[in-house]
């Protein structure tokens, strides 16, 4: 799953910088109304803006999804190899021992008030 997560975590990067690559900037719509030859695009005369900026809304959403998604794996992934999660049962008991075993701090110094 490690493996699939990353692989499409770089092909959503990927995309994400094809689909801001190609949007066109706030200045360009000016051409467009003297004749500018919007009318015979793909996407209409009303232009791409619409689908690529949903496009890359979409992507970026998942794009950070997955971020998250392999920072958690990535930061619980040592604890996995070394089996920490294997068995908590143990870990309330271990707890409860080692309170057990700190030893209680004795005031050598009674005369000096706290």
């Amino acid at each position: 799953m490690y493996q699939a997560l990353l692989i499409s975590y770089g092909l959503i990067s990927l995309a994400v910088i094809v689909l801001i690559l190609l949007q066109q900037g706030k200045g360009a719509d000016a051409g467009a109304s003297f004749g500018g030859g919007a009318s015979g695009t793909i996407f209409g005369s009303a232009g791409s803006g619409n689908f690529l900026s949903k496009m890359t809304a979409i992507l970026a959403t998942v794009f950070f999804v997955i971020s998250i998604m392999i920072g958690n794996i990535n930061s619980h992934r040592h604890n996995v190899t070394q089996g920490k999660f294997d068995d908590l049962s143990s870990t309330a008991e271990q707890i409860q021992q080692q309170k057990l075993e700190i030893p209680a701090v004795e005031n050598k110094n009674s005369d000096i008030p706290q």
